[in-house]
């Protein structure tokens, strides 16, 4: 039986079986099988379901949007980047609508859950601004505490003393998730408020002195979080249903 061509190259055809074997040399079988997995999935999903409804208008806006932004309006120019780019029409027109489908099944299947989850993942997703100072014996971080209560400068202070190399930029850490700190950290800047000190705080055998900045609070609100989240929650979804699968690789 003669093997199915895959690909052509400069007159010499290409076997599915010689792909893989090339996919296996590379080491991207695996994610090339996974990709197709991962389409099958959401496609026979896309089947089943009669709640995922896409106005063909809003397709055809799309690529209206998507040719006047790239200067694609010449018919010419806009088959030339279809042929440059290894699609027709047709299946840049099936693509868009794939996206759109997606987008509201992601919605579809997450729209339950969402909520518990952002709960769940509520301590990584608030953040707290912090700026620090960090030495190498308690001592000295005992006296630094007790000059910056005094009144000297956190920032200047910071430079000076601290081992950490965000002392270039007065001990400013930036946002710092909640929770990625260490118990004995959060605890105490739960407790705290903007501008107070926190410390000395022994981690990692260095003492440290916080400063609180800003608390900033993650919410639902957001659409950006709300999107990560329904991405993260697709994704296990998905997971899920590609662990079930009886997969076999058949090649000749």
């Amino acid at each position: 039986m003669k093997p199915l061509a895959f690909l052509t190259v400069d007159d010499q055809t290409i076997s599915i079986e010689q792909a893989v074997k090339y996919l296996q040399a590379s080491g991207k079988l695996r994610h090339f099988i996974g990709d197709i997995l991962r389409h099958y999935v959401i496609e026979q999903e896309l089947l089943t379901r009669e709640d995922i409804v896409i106005n063909s208008a809003v397709t055809e806006q799309t690529i209206i949007d998507f040719r006047l932004k790239n200067k694609l309006t010449d018919p010419e120019n806009f088959q030339e980047w279809l042929k440059n780019n290894g699609t027709d029409y047709t299946s840049f027109h099936s693509s868009i609508a794939f996206n759109f489908k997606l987008e509201k099944l992601k919605t579809v299947l997450t729209e339950t859950k969402i909520q518990e989850y952002f709960i769940e993942r509520k301590i990584f997703l608030d953040r707290v601004v912090l700026s620090r100072i960090i030495v190498d014996n308690k001592e000295l971080a005992e006296e630094l505490q007790a000059q910056i209560e005094e009144g000297a400068s956190f920032e200047q202070l910071a430079r000076e003393y601290s081992l950490a190399e965000d002392k270039i930029v007065n001990g400013m850490m930036g946002p710092v998730s909640r929770g990625t700190m260490p118990d004995i950290l959060r605890a105490a800047i739960d407790m705290a408020t903007p501008g107070k000190l926190v410390g000395p705080i022994e981690l990692e055998e260095r003492y440290g002195l916080f400063r609180v900045e800003q608390f900033l609070s993650a919410s639902l609100e957001d659409t950006q979080l709300k999107q990560a989240l329904q991405n993260e929650l697709f994704e296990k979804w998905l997971a899920e249903k590609i662990q079930k699968l009886t997969v076999k690789l058949q090649v000749n």
